[in-house]
């Protein structure tokens, strides 16, 4: 697979030894900065156990040790609109 923006990646030893601690990331730029042959540069927001970001990193990774997380449809909420209710207006 190719890494694209958007893609939420699960980052392990396997991707770079400096992810002892492996942690999720969200891709949001391919720098396309020359590296050597199987890295890549990626930049994104490490994401916290909820996946919400919570720092920007710019990585140095192994492509053969990247592993995709499928994000569940129904994870997103949809957004919901609703009227703003207002008690009675009091004049002067």
């Amino acid at each position: 697979m190719k890494v694209k923006p958007g893609d939420v990646l699960h980052l392990t030893r396997a991707a770079s030894v400096q992810f002892l601690r492996p942690i999720f990331v969200r891709v949001i730029r391919l720098p396309g900065w020359v590296t050597y042959d199987g890295w890549l540069w990626i930049e994104g927001y490490e994401l916290s156990p909820k996946g919400e970001a919570v720092v920007r990193r710019s990585l140095f990774v192994q492509t053969s040790g990247l592993i995709w997380y499928d994000t569940p449809a129904s994870a997103a909420r949809p957004t919901i609109r609703r009227p703003i209710r207002r008690g009675p207006v009091r004049v002067g």
